[in-house]
């Protein structure tokens, strides 16, 4: 298609200026910037998923820089390409290590957008009164309202959830900074906010009674991301491409990549699914003859890194949670934030399905699903998965049972268990053996597959055999066994024409160790 993919582009003028290949959402844009007296707009999507390309976009509408827009949908429109005063602020990446440095970032970067507006900073005033001042001083100087664009308003709370002293003292300034948004509302043409993390109901969006929330508006679930027709008439001939270098029909390489960077949903009302830009970028940019976890390889967002420093994923599999209110996915109250809540703002756990007893969550695709088992890994084991990871799993996989039963005996030994309820209850054994082989790209694993006769703690599935997981605790490993047999846990997976192999594994809750291992052929 002669264009350049941009992998780690988002600045709307420089794709267009290079030549990068830009999927045009201006029709989308369009009704929001023809609004007149309430243009305050929030939308909420996991990081990395095009939110600040929005922005410079926008930057470049209020610019009246049409020369930028030729051939998009917005030059057919009827609109001014009138030029407005900018205020373009980006929190992200700030260093909040403690409140002192926070305060200095922050005004550095509040001076920064202020500099590049071509407006004073007065180091007398507050952030907000500086806010203040520079949004009726442009309005003045240029005898039109102001627009602003607010990009990861959140992050520098998110960055401090595991010191809820520091973010409370962290979401007290940014709440009086962004209440001089209303506060002078009549001098404010249009602004946008985005973010990761939907906090609701704190002070930060009680100071902005009147945003309109796009974050779950069933006509902007398309805004940010790429919808089948957008892959199709912007990336057709990479896609092909891409097939070829795989080796894999094209029907088949499709199934693949929507399996793999599809899945995301965003409204209740519409069912239509979205690929993360960023990964259809990078795996076309790249065609590399497989497909990689492109997204969690950019980093783990910081709101659920810090969450987890302080706090336990206690479930194992995440691809069904439901009967999970509008509510629940939102983050009330900073001491209150729930695995659920974190893990939807995050990107980890998108809307499957939608009904009257609430929402349905489950994992967007393959590429997340690894990301998340690898942060379950990481936790669950302290890091011991660094080093026994990749040989844990191979012995697994070849069948060589000696040595995977002695890197077991070793990680166990290596785990902390703090309450005697952990200790006693096969779940917090079960945990990290979940996390560890989930995580391996050559394993497929099910937590607790629900049968007719029960559920198997553990099914693991690699190309050429099924493993079958039973975990007890002070009982024996031939126990485990036995009950594989009886409930009949493996007559599901005989149609596979793969090997059977039955494991049990005893735990002792006095030195929360493995005890006992045992493995037979089905």
């Amino acid at each position: 298609m002669g264009q350049k993919i941009a992998q780690s582009v988002y600045d709307f003028r420089i794709m267009r200026e290079k030549g990068y290949r830009y999927v045009d959402k201006t029709d989308l844009l369009y009704p929001l910037i023809m609004r007149d007296g309430d243009a305050f707009y929030f939308i909420s999507r996991p990081r990395r998923f095009g939110k600040s390309l929005m922005l410079s976009t926008l930057e470049c509408l209020f610019r009246g820089r049409r020369d930028l827009f030729q051939g998009l949908a917005i030059d057919t429109l009827d609109y001014d390409w009138a030029e407005y005063p900018i205020l373009h602020f980006n929190f992200a990446t700030m260093n909040v290590e403690t409140l002192e440095e926070f305060k200095a970032g922050f005004v550095a970067r509040v001076q920064r957008s202020f500099k590049e507006a071509g407006v004073d900073y007065d180091p007398m005033l507050a952030p907000n009164d500086n806010f203040a001042n520079a949004i009726q001083t442009l309005a003045r100087d240029w005898g039109k309202p102001v627009v602003i664009l607010i990009d990861e308003y959140d992050a520098p709370v998110s960055a401090s959830l595991n010191d809820i002293e520091k973010a409370t003292a962290i979401r007290a300034t940014l709440s009086s900074f962004y209440g001089e948004i209303k506060n002078n509302a009549s001098d404010i043409r249009f602004m946008m906010m985005t973010g990761v993390t939907r906090f609701t109901q704190l002070s930060v969006f009680s100071a902005l009674n009147n945003l309109n929330d796009l974050t779950m508006d069933s006509r902007y679930a398309t805004l940010l991301g790429y919808t089948e027709e957008e892959l199709d008439a912007n990336f057709g001939e990479d896609l092909r491409e891409h097939a070829q270098v795989m080796g894999l029909p094209y029907e088949d390489y499709r199934a693949e990549l929507r399996r793999w960077y599809n899945g995301y949903r965003f409204a209740r009302s519409s069912a239509v699914r979205v690929y993360n830009p960023v990964s259809i970028a990078k795996t076309l940019g790249a065609k590399e003859p497989t497909f990689a976890p492109t997204w969690v390889r950019t980093g783990a967002p910081s709101a659920l890194i810090n969450y987890l420093s302080d706090h336990e994923l206690t479930e194992m599999d995440y691809d069904s949670v439901e009967n999970i209110s509008e509510e629940a996915l939102d983050i009330c109250r900073l001491e209150a934030i729930t695995p659920v809540a974190m893990l939807y703002q995050s990107g980890y756990l998108t809307i499957k399905d939608y009904s009257e007893w609430g929402f349905t969550l489950g994992v967007p695709n393959e590429e997340v699903r690894r990301g998340l088992a690898s942060l379950l890994a990481q936790y669950a084991t302290k890091d011991f998965a660094v080093d026994y990871h990749g040989s844990l799993c191979m012995f697994l996989g070849k069948c060589n049972f000696q040595g995977f039963f002695a890197k077991l005996k070793a990680l166990y030994a290596h785990l902390t268990y703090g309450s005697t309820e952990a200790r006693v209850h096969e779940s917090g054994y079960q945990r990290p053996l979940y996390a560890l082989l989930a995580s391996h790209p050559a394993l497929r694993v099910i937590a607790e597959d629900t049968q007719a006769q029960g559920r198997a703690d553990l099914v693991v599935e690699s190309a050429e055999r099924v493993f079958i997981f039973e975990l007890k605790v002070d009982k024996t490993a031939q126990e485990a066994i036995a009950q594989i047999r009886e409930r009949g846990y493996a007559e599901p997976y005989r149609a596979l024409g793969k090997p059977i192999y039955l494991i049990g594994l005893a735990f002792k809750s006095e030195t929360h160790s493995l005890s006992d291992a045992l493995v037979e052929e089905a």
